[in-house]
């Protein structure tokens, strides 16, 4: 395939050629996918990583052959040029500030925020910092949403007026308590708002628009929950505003009947993912428009595979349907260029807060709630002291629970067999 040039105008060849940039990683689960593609393909190079749980940790460093920390202040010492942080899910500002204060790039997987004002002190130190940030959202770089993308841009479906993205994934109960070992392991208390950004960035991605105001609906399923040591709610749908006007419908999160879909409506035609079994569905994209708006020749349907637009080799061996390879390459890139990325701070901290925003909406029963523009101090500062948070790591007076039942204890018996089911995969943890 032709290799055509990126939004940033670097090639995968290009960055073979350059001085690798030097990346540590934090966390070894998740964190593992970093490591093995910051190679000279995507022009970095993996030289430390950092867990607490050293014995993983240790399997690691040798795995790699990399230098192992369990303590992330002297992990910073390390001679590196960018951090990438795969640690748990809401507490990812907290390490981005260290690593920005100590002169580092950062990519953070998949929230940038745990609070608001954790969102505001990031937005405050990446400005201060003058370094890369971005968020390392994988879903908007799939091939089928970076053709949407190209699609959209060329204005053959007009404006977007609707759009809808789920991100729905159950998995059998076994399953669910392997990935949460721990009563207070954050999957066991996330709001099912929270996890927004699978849905939401691939839209805000192919329509380059921004989320306005908030509307968000929990959705409780006794039945889903009763065999698992959590205290969150299973599902919920969020309404966004854009700032074109457009309604944005969000779905999620691990209610039965898997869902990975993107359907995107303009004043001129729709186009959508097609459905289908596996994590990303068959691949597929569905253009359609109505008679009376159908340009000369233009058919009134098709539906195709889309080509990558570039890297197909390499895009095709990595995880997530390509997006392993691409958030990786975007952000050696942006260091490169000294372009900010398309997930830059504003909008990665804009997409985690209306995870949080939707929660205070859920709880109030689906009421609205204003986003602030995060690029300007003007409208985010009002929320640098906002802490709210249901985890129990930010446990205080007047923290809100994570089901709009209020506060859940688990079954004994539940929780009795979640420890032994821990126990033996090696976790011995509360």
């Amino acid at each position: 395939m032709t290799s055509r040039k990126s939004a940033t105008g670097t090639t995968a060849a290009n960055s073979r050629n350059a001085k690798p940039i030097r990346v540590g990683v934090i966390g070894v689960g998740r964190g593992s996918n970093f490591a093995s593609s910051a190679t000279d393909l995507v022009g970095l190079k993996l030289v430390a990583i950092c867990d607490s749980w050293e014995e993983k940790l240790k399997e690691a460093g040798k795995r790699y052959g990399v230098a192992t920390y369990a303590d992330y202040d002297k992990f910073l010492e390390h001679d590196m040029d960018a951090v990438v942080l795969a640690n748990y899910f809401h507490e990812h500002a907290p390490f981005a500030i260290k690593a920005l204060a100590a002169g580092k790039h950062v990519m953070s997987e998949c929230s940038c925020n745990g609070t608001l004002a954790e969102g505001v002190a990031l937005c405050r130190a990446v400005e201060k910092s003058g370094k890369t940030y971005m968020l390392a959202e994988n879903y908007p770089y799939t091939q089928f949403h970076m053709e949407m993308r190209r699609l959209y841009r060329t204005g053959e479906l007009g404006r977007v007026t609707y759009a809808e993205g789920e991100y729905n994934h159950p998995m059998e109960p076994v399953g669910l308590k392997q990935l949460s070992p721990g009563l207070n392991h954050w999957r066991n208390w996330l709001p099912s708002t929270y996890y927004c950004t699978h849905a939401l960035a691939p839209l805000m991605y192919i329509t380059n628009t921004m989320p306005q105001k908030i509307n968000g609906l929990s959705i409780v399923a006794p039945e889903v929950t009763q065999s698992l040591p959590r205290v969150n709610d299973p599902g919920s749908v969020i309404l966004c505003r854009m700032d074109n006007g457009a309604v944005f419908r969000l779905f999620g999160l691990w209610l039965p009947g898997h869902s990975n879909w993107t359907r995107v409506h303009g004043t001129k035609g729709a186009m959508e993912t097609t459905r289908g079994p596996g994590y990303f569905g068959p691949g597929q994209v569905r253009v359609w428009h109505d008679d009376w708006l159908r340009e000369p020749g233009q058919p009134a349907e098709r539906t195709y595979v889309p080509d990558w637009p570039e890297h197909a080799d390499l895009a095709n061996r990595a995880g997530h349907g390509g997006g392993d390879f691409w958030t990786s390459f975007e952000f050696a890139n942006a260091i490169r260029s000294g372009k900010p990325p398309y997930l830059d701070v504003y909008r990665g901290v804009a997409m985690s807060s209306v995870g949080i925003l939707a929660w205070k909406s859920a709880l109030k029963d689906g009421a609205p709630f204003d986003v602030p523009d995060f690029s300007k101090e003007s409208s985010r500062k009002a929320f640098a002291n906002d802490h709210w948070s249901p985890f129990p790591s930010h446990a205080a007076p007047g923290q809100p629970p994570p089901s709009i039942r209020g506060k859940i204890t688990p079954d004994r018996a539940v929780v009795a067999q979640a420890r032994a089911e821990w126990a033996r995969d090696g976790y011995t943890g509360a």
